[in-house]
């Protein structure tokens, strides 16, 4: 991959580092922990690295609550721990991306505590969302937008002579006020965190609620209720708070901030917004590189709705000059290898409902492990960028079976135990099957219990073993990156069984079956393969590569 662009055809992956590798013992990944595991992530044979936060924070919601955004939580290390493993990523050949959070901030950040005690109408004030209350006596919420993570959107501060004073929005925890990112004086502070990160020599920012920063004038009421998700996204009434337009400036600003920089920084938006011409917008020319493709993540297993994602997304991406992005697991979602047992045919719930104790049925780990092994095939065959998230190339389920006392996501909390949050595809990464922890770290209880299944899963049980899970992936990275299918072109293959998607990129012919019923392959070499299709039929919930 040449160093000009080369963001467009990558495969990137992503450490959630409390989860990825503890080096200290104390339950907790680190930076240190991710530094000593970076050769494995070479030879897996990935071009990148996203680091989900590590900066100081209170870890009211994992980090993504920043206190400052200039160093390092002690939980992770220190700036230090940062710069060596930056510069052992660069020295082994891996990009780095950082995460960013700019709708929001930490409650204790020093800037939103000035803001509490400046009081009313300071200047202070106007750096987050603060407005008065509706009602006779202001004890009403400015509007009725409602929290991400359940419950309303807006909190109450109380005045030093200790009455009830104005409210603050928070889109996600009450602990995550918002910006106002009509304010010059944000938008310059975020100007410097910015270049401190791309002074160290980041290679570019994963941009959290890169769809939130700006809201409609006036802040009108709107609700996401059941009726809003059943209308089409295309014909859906416009987000006052998601997808408004004023975010395009700061992107554009951001652009030219980064092209300052030798080495091509990038950004990746995660803009949950729907239609995919509307997510296009993000990747324009002369703002971001990338988006997150969350229309593919989320489709079911369902060979025809997969075909039109796909096609919507290759021609709303490269309208506006964009490589399409491919992403099938992150750490909000379930797990696609349990996600995609789940009944294609029910409701698809809220992304971040999560699966618990009482959640019944559960998906299958057999059935989800290949259904998920033949996505994963099939996603890494697509021209563009491929994200990979910790722990998929072992294909670990969801933990489904934490105890309600050793939870952790804010959205458990704020729904009353009603979702079960996004914990489950967050527990520690098995690396060796008989160390304490499968090798997470030395000692210690992980911060989520693992549970006793992820011991099959350890990548040392992985490791040289044909057929693995692993081994899989590291074929499919190798033979993408020797035939170039990243930076290739998809043409369909009609004629197949309904529920059966071929397709060509290059000189590789790609089959994947969501049907029920096994498929005579055509002549050909099969040179990948996510079941066992050496007799020539490819069996249900399996994938294979052909020349």
């Amino acid at each position: 991959m040449s160093l000009k662009e080369w963001w467009r055809s990558s495969v990137i992956y992503q450490i959630y580092p409390r989860s990825f590798a503890d080096a200290n013992g104390d339950g907790i990944g680190d930076l240190a922990g991710i530094t000593s595991r970076l050769p494995q992530l070479t030879e897996l044979g990935v071009d990148a690295i996203w680091l989900s936060p590590f900066m100081t924070s209170p870890q009211k919601d994992a980090g993504y609550d920043v206190a400052d955004y200039c160093d390092v939580d002690p939980l992770f290390g220190t700036l230090q721990d940062f710069d060596v493993l930056e510069k052992t990523a660069h020295d082994l050949g891996l990009r780095v991306i950082v995460d960013l959070v700019p709708n929001h901030c930490s409650s204790e950040h020093p800037w939103f505590i000035e803001a509490l005690a400046a009081g009313e109408g300071s200047e202070q004030r106007a750096r987050f969302m603060f407005r008065e209350g509706q009602g006779a006596h202001g004890e009403l919420p400015p509007n009725n937008w409602e929290s991400v993570f359940g419950g309303p959107a807006w909190t109450r501060t109380m005045n030093p002579d200790g009455t009830p004073g104005q409210w603050y929005l928070h889109l996600f925890d009450s602990s995550q006020p918002d910006f106002d990112w009509t304010n010059p004086w944000v938008r310059e502070r975020f100007r410097e965190i910015l270049r401190f990160w791309l002074d160290r020599g980041v290679d570019g920012f994963r941009v959290d609620v890169a769809h939130g920063l700006s809201k409609a004038p006036g802040l009108p009421d709107f609700r996401r209720d059941d009726e809003y998700w059943s209308t089409p996204a295309e014909i859906r009434p416009d987000n006052p708070y998601f997808g408004h337009e004023g975010v395009h400036e700061i992107y554009r600003d951001w652009h030219e901030l980064l092209a300052e920089y030798p080495g091509e920084r990038i950004l990746c938006a995660e803009a949950f917004v729907e239609p995919l011409t509307k997510m296009a917008q993000w990747v324009r020319p002369d703002e971001m590189q990338h988006a997150f493709n969350f229309p593919f993540l989320v489709t079911r297993w369902n060979g025809e709705q997969m075909r039109h994602v796909i096609k919507d997304s290759l021609s709303a991406f490269h309208a506006v000059g964009a490589p399409s992005t491919w992403v099938l697991s992150n750490h909000d979602q379930i797990r696609h290898a349990t996600r995609l047992a789940q009944d294609p045919s029910g409701k698809i719930a809220d992304r971040i409902t999560g699966i618990g104790p009482l959640t019944e049925p559960k998906p299958d780990n057999a059935l989800g492990l290949a259904r998920g092994r033949a996505a994963s095939v099939m996603m890494l065959a697509l021209p563009g960028v491929a994200y990979m998230y910790q722990g998929e190339e072992l294909g670990l389920p969801e933990g489904m079976d934490i105890p309600d006392d050793k939870r952790q996501d804010p959205t458990f909390f704020r729904t009353g135990g009603a979702s079960y949050g996004r914990d489950g595809c967050r527990v520690p990464i098995p690396w060796e099957a008989d160390a304490p922890n499968f090798g997470f770290g030395p000692g210690g209880e992980p911060w989520l219990p693992q549970p006793a299944v992820y011991r099959e899963y350890s990548r040392d049980l992985q490791e040289g073993v044909a057929g693995s899970t692993l081994e899989l992936y590291r074929s499919a990275l190798a033979i993408r990156k020797d035939r170039a299918l990243g930076e290739g072109d998809l043409e369909w293959i009609d004629g197949t069984p309904e529920n059966v998607l071929g397709f060509r990129n290059g000189d590789v012919t790609v089959f994947i079956n969501y049907s029920e019923k096994p498929w005579a392959l055509p002549a050909g070499e099969i040179i990948l393969d996510s079941g066992n299709s050496a007799d020539g039929v490819l069996a249900p919930a399996a994938a294979v590569w052909i020349v």
